[in-house]
């Protein structure tokens, strides 16, 4: 069976490289799931999304926070272009509830604060890329 191959970038490094099964991410039209021989398309990821690359093989799912961007996909290679990301692996969870709680307080205090907003999202995106309900 043919796979992707898939690159997730941000600005400051290359998060992951590698071959795949299928990729699913949120962009703002919806969720998108991307298999090989996918047609050609261009989208704008969602901030605090979650990145799903199945990896096959009996491996591990590849799981990301993605903050905004772009996913590109065309000839069988799949490019994500995030803002900013970060995998489950590496998210530090306490630090993470701590930014929700932060931002869902600041929230509370100024129902129209957007920073709070975005922050928030991003918050949640970093602990189910952890694995952690919220």
């Amino acid at each position: 069976m043919a796979k992707l191959r898939v690159g997730v970038v941000s600005p400051e490094r290359e998060i992951w490289s590698g071959e795949a099964d299928m990729v699913i991410a949120k962009t703002v039209d919806g969720e998108i799931g991307i298999m090989p021989q996918h047609a050609p398309v261009l989208g704008v990821l969602v901030e605090g999304g979650v990145l799903r690359v199945k990896r096959g093989g009996g491996e591990e799912d590849l799981i990301a926070a993605v903050h905004g961007g772009f996913i590109s996909v065309a000839d069988n290679e799949v490019s994500v272009l995030a803002e900013a990301a970060e995998l489950g692996s590496e998210v530090d969870v306490a630090a993470a509830r701590d930014a929700l709680e932060r931002a869902q307080a600041s929230i509370e205090a100024d129902q129209e604060d957007a920073d709070a907003a975005v922050a928030a999202k991003r918050a949640r995106a970093r602990l189910r890329a952890a694995g952690e309900n919220v």
